[in-house]
């Protein structure tokens, strides 16, 4: 079955050595009494029911999965209508929310680490809350104040959950070519028709009602993107008290047979004259639902990062007990019968990348929550302006590059396993299943990478990457003459020098062909990537050489595992720079019929 207990260590590390959040807060007003106490107090109790309640329900939910009793009835497994329950009698749902309509307020960062532990913990089952979380920021930032009052406290309470139906049965990313139809009615509601297909959390046994995001068109709406609408369409349509009324025309079809995450219910949703209501202005639903969209994206980075923890732990667990063959170097163990893997270098090598990118990433994606708070709540306008450019620039990276780690973490552990990995009764098979899906929706890792180089960076002539760059920069100015650093300050100032170069290379050839930037995306965002986690990593190695000489061994630890990833992971940029700099010749000059 194995084993998670949260790494309340680290994060607190992260959060109040290297990210000062403590300090952070006191230039956002609405935050600015929070204390580094208060936060651990809230993280260290998240972690027990992460742990206590949610763990061992992960692999009831992967064996048993959710069953569809037909007549759009869906039963979710064992025990997880129960774990919600105390989630939401806990109050859990309104940890981030506005205590306007009965949140709690506290900091995204907060709410985020708290993710971070559900993912570890459960993944399949945290999606049922962090879809609802999602749907809550939409109709916050462009909800009618009827729609808000009637929605946003139910949401926030995790009373109802909420989803997101934009994929339909031919239109994936491309939305522009959606089919569902919003017919006006004469009480200022809207009739949906259409199907929508892969809708996670669609149906389920958890809640009293269900708010569907739908996208769908206006009669006469504009062809592609343009002409997209979104509507809130309830399970159950809400009485004049707020409570759920009648059945609405919205029905699971069916739930899906997935090769993971097989607690959540993936959903085909028909709506047959459905009733909704639309949110925001008519034919501009996109621009709404990617409030919705962003929140899915950064949360599916952390669901890559969960995943990528729970699986070093359970890992280096099985390395430290399973006994095979000596050392090398002579028995470590001459009392046993063999010595335990942790001893032979491949077995450290993948330990220790899983360890690497589940530390980095932690940094990372809490320095992206805080920016979100500095963009909501920092009392100045510029530091404002420039957290939101900061998280517009690298959620793609979040997502995408969080991911990828994730899905080759938990293949090495499944390989740590050796034989027993490929067993499900050990768990780790189920990582590997369960981390695979998040490469893939809310926009694949691919379109992610467009995003980044074609949207987020050449879009606005470098202006994002560069005030990273800028960020970047300072901190090498700043540590690059201290002797002690040089071994982290030098490969990081070398990564930055070439994603500057290689930019402006890319940008130069997209300019006389498109293509060029479809074909350098993927390995350009990698390198992106490895880009930021050195940043993070030689951020963490300072704080860590300042305190090595205290006697607690996490800084040392920390220092090593900083030494390990510029020797050892950082070089693959070496092979990501030349396949970005390959260009499009190769693949687009192929002959179709050669294939």
């Amino acid at each position: 079955m194995g084993q998670y207990a949260a790494p309340l260590r680290d994060m607190q590390f992260v959060l109040h050595e290297v990210l000062n959040v403590e300090a952070e807060l006191k230039n956002m007003p609405k935050h600015a009494d929070l204390d580094a106490d208060t936060i651990n107090h809230v993280l260290e109790e998240a972690g027990k029911f992460c742990s206590e309640v949610l763990f061992p329900l992960n692999q009831i939910g992967d064996q048993e999965g959710c069953t569809y009793e037909g007549d759009g009835v869906v039963r979710t497994p064992t025990g997880f209508k129960e774990a919600y329950r105390q989630y939401v009698e806990a109050g859990w749902p309104a940890l981030g929310c506005d205590p306007e309509f009965g949140g709690q307020g506290l900091p995204i960062f907060v709410n985020n680490a708290m993710f971070e532990m559900l993912n570890s913990a459960n993944q399949a089952w945290t999606m049922y809350p962090g879809l609802s979380h999602g749907a809550y920021e939409c109709l916050h930032a462009h909800g009618t104040p009827e729609q808000k009052t009637v929605y946003l406290p139910k949401l926030v309470s995790g009373v109802w959950t909420g989803t997101m139906c934009l994929t339909e049965p031919h239109c994936g990313t491309d939305l522009g070519i959606l089919r569902t139809k919003a017919e006006p009615n004469a009480d200022g509601s809207y009739s949906i028709t259409g199907t929508k297909i892969f809708i996670s959390s669609g149906e389920h046994d958890l809640a009293e009602n269900i708010v569907h995001l739908v996208l769908a068109r206006l009669p006469g709406a504009p062809e592609g993107t343009k002409g997209i609408s979104l509507f809130i369409v309830p399970k159950f349509v809400p009485t004049e008290s707020g409570e759920p009324g009648a059945r609405n025309g919205v029905k699971c079809g069916s739930i899906e047979h997935k090769m993971g995450i097989h607690g959540n219910s993936t959903c085909v949703i028909n709506l047959d004259d459905a009733k909704g209501w639309l949110v925001g202005e008519a034919n501009k639903g996109l621009n709404a639902m990617f409030v919705m969209m962003n929140a899915a994206r950064l949360g599916v980075g952390m669901q890559g990062l969960g995943l990528t923890e729970v699986a070093y732990q359970n890992s280096l667990q099985y390395a430290k007990e399973r006994l095979q063959m000596r050392a090398l170097t002579g028995p470590k163990a001459p009392e046993k019968a063999a010595d335990p893997i942790i001893v032979h270098p491949d077995v450290r090598r993948m330990l220790l990348t899983q360890k690497a990118y589940a530390e980095a990433g932690r940094a990372f994606t809490y320095w992206a929550a805080l920016n979100i708070d500095r963009e909501l709540s920092h009392a100045d306008e510029s530091v404002r302006r420039d957290a939101a450019d900061f998280v517009a620039l690298l959620t793609p990276v979040i997502k995408a590059f969080l991911t990828d780690n994730a899905f080759e973490g938990t293949n090495m552990g499944m390989q740590i396993y050796g034989g027993h990995g490929f067993i499900s009764e050990w768990g780790m098979e189920q990582y590997v299943r369960d981390a695979r899906i998040n490469m893939i929706y809310e926009g694949t890792n691919s379109i992610q990478a467009l995003d980044l180089l074609g949207r987020k960076i050449l879009g606005d002539m470098g202006t994002k990457l560069k005030k990273f760059g800028k960020l970047v920069q300072d901190f090498v100015e700043a540590e690059g003459v201290k002797p002690e650093m040089q071994e982290f300050i030098n490969p990081l100032a070398d990564i930055g020098d070439k994603v500057q170069k290689l930019t402006m290379e890319i940008g130069m050839k997209a300019m006389q062909n498109p293509d060029e930037v479809g074909a350098a995306a993927v390995p350009y965002l990698r390198t992106v990537g490895h880009l930021v986690f050195s940043y993070f990593w030689a951020r963490m190695a300072r704080v860590a050489l300042d305190r090595q000489a205290e006697g607690d061994p996490f800084y040392p630890a920390k220092l090593a595992t900083a030494r390990f990833y510029f020797a050892r992971l950082l070089p693959e940029t070496a092979s990501t720079i030349r396949a970005a700099r390959a260009g499009s010749k190769t693949l687009m000059e192929y002959d179709e019929a050669l294939f």
